[in-house]
């Protein structure tokens, strides 16, 4: 296991936000994920784990990082079904899963998130989130510093939640996904569309965590900000993207807090107009 002390989390967040956090705990194994809980005070540690749906709201953490972006990311295939340690990126057991013409998980070539990360919101697309794969989660309970088994049916998912998201004292270590055989060809087509799809209408040229607030039932969040005029609207070095108005870009050295403050803003206006209490989708540390 790598630790770093003063450690600059520019390279472990989507927004490529500059921060320092006093230590960073690279794991590469269940057991040092025990270690680490065992010799630290919970409350001083923070898990990033691919840092794609976060905002770092501040410029330098007292706290330590328990980061999985990078390492413990294993993949074991094994017929249908495959095993994934928590800090494997979607992108890439997608393709993973391209390779050995398993289909199921296509839509995630294009979604960044580490697995941990799409497991606790319950992360999809175009209507196929990663419930309707999963079969199993192993996790740390923190309350007693057990390893412990959850099968799908517990877990309770929801919209961009799940029994992960609601109990933030169980971390998950890894998980198994079924799949079903498919043919390279047409697996890789999809992927290929799915990216297509989202590179057009996503403002992928910027660094950016994805949509930032969910979708509220009955409206759409990006034509309410655009019917606001909020297109490229900015507070410091971020800004609504011009190419999708329920997306915040980094477009200029932006500070966690710029980003905080631009959201606090288009929560309020469309409250003012619309009157819908948006909620975040994003994770503000």
């Amino acid at each position: 296991m790598k630790i770093l002390d003063n450690f600059n989390l520019e390279d472990h967040n989507s927004y490529r936000i500059r921060a320092i956090c006093k230590r960073a705990f690279f794991p590469d194994t269940e057991e040092d994920f025990l270690t680490i809980f065992r010799q630290l005070n919970r409350k001083d540690i923070i898990l990033l784990g691919g840092g794609y749906n976060v905002i770092l709201s501040k410029e330098f953490y007292d706290e330590n990082f328990v980061i999985l972006n990078g390492n413990f990311s294993g993949v074991t295939v094994e017929g249908n079904v495959i095993n994934v340690e928590a800090g494997a990126d979607m992108r890439d057991l997608s393709v993973i899963a391209k390779n050995n013409a398993l289909s199921g998980i296509e839509v995630f070539y294009d979604i960044p998130s580490s697995l941990g990360g799409a497991v606790v919101m319950n992360a999809g697309a175009s209507g196929e989130e990663i419930k309707d794969v999963l079969l199993r989660v192993r996790y740390l309970d923190l309350e007693d510093l057990t390893i412990k088994a959850i099968e799908r049916e517990a877990i309770n998912f929801e919209y961009r939640n799940s029994f992960f998201q609601r109990n933030t004292n169980k971390i998950v270590l890894r998980a198994w996904l079924k799949l079903k055989p498919g043919h390279m060809e047409e697996i890789e087509q999809k992927m290929e569309s799915v990216k297509a799809a989202r590179w057009a209408k996503q403002p992928k040229e910027f660094p950016n965590a994805g949509s930032v607030f969910k979708r509220p039932p009955g409206r759409f969040v990006g034509p309410m900000i655009e019917e606001l005029g909020l297109k490229g609207f900015g507070i410091g070095g971020a800004k609504i993207s011009e190419k999708h108005a329920g997306f915040i870009i980094n477009f200029q050295q932006a500070k966690g807090a710029d980003i905080v403050m631009l959201i606090e803003f288009v929560k309020d206006a469309v409250f003012k107009k619309f009157g819908v209490d948006l909620d975040v989708e994003q994770r503000i540390i």
